[in-house]
């Protein structure tokens, strides 16, 4: 494909802010609307699925009342800092729902969808992604932290895309049911 000085120049400035960690909300809605197959996949297999959101969970042991108690102030810090208040999720925890704003999902308080303990999550938009992962990583004290992306591919967004911080919890993938790009599960997993 015969690609344009000029786009190939944005594209650089592009990748090299995405690179350095020192893009925003204006440089990914640039991206998106001058390269809109970039971050798109090439067909419709999970090999190469679109990364639309992200997910941060936060794993704790929901009957240690300590730790409860520690995991539910994390949370109210992070709702504080990022101004989350009255901002639940209405969507379906497995809806990679592109374009989506930051929003809180409701406390497990018992092991449920494929985790194996408590957790608690925020959804998270990807140009959002570097800083409020970098203030959970920064403030998590003793509990693990999750974090995936949401593409529709539920089983490899959260086995082979993720990442721990903290101590890695079992994953019960067989839970899943949407495993192809952009799949919106109907419930919540």
């Amino acid at each position: 494909a015969v690609v344009s000085t000029q786009s190939t120049g944005l594209l650089t400035t592009l990748l090299v802010a995405c690179a350095t960690g020192h893009y925003h909300d204006y440089d990914w809605k640039v991206m998106q609307s001058i390269f809109p197959d970039l971050l798109a996949g090439e067909d419709e297999s999970c090999d190469h699925a679109k990364i639309s959101s992200y997910h941060i969970h936060v794993l704790f042991w929901q009957n240690n009342k300590d730790h409860v108690e520690s995991a539910l102030n994390l949370r109210n810090n992070f709702i504080n800092r990022y101004r989350l208040n009255n901002k639940t999720c209405t969507i379906a925890a497995g809806n990679p729902a592109f374009g989506h704003e930051m929003c809180v999902f409701e406390v497990d308080w018992n092991p449920a969808g494929p985790f194996t303990t408590a957790q608690y999550s925020f959804f998270i938009p990807p140009y959002r992604l570097q800083e409020t992962s970098f203030w959970m990583l920064q403030n998590k004290g003793d509990h693990d932290v999750f974090i995936h992306p949401n593409s529709g591919c539920e089983t490899d967004d959260h086995t082979k895309w993720n990442t721990f911080s903290g101590a890695k919890w079992p994953i019960d993938a067989s839970v899943f049911t949407c495993n192809y790009p952009g799949c919106k599960p109907n419930t919540r997993s």
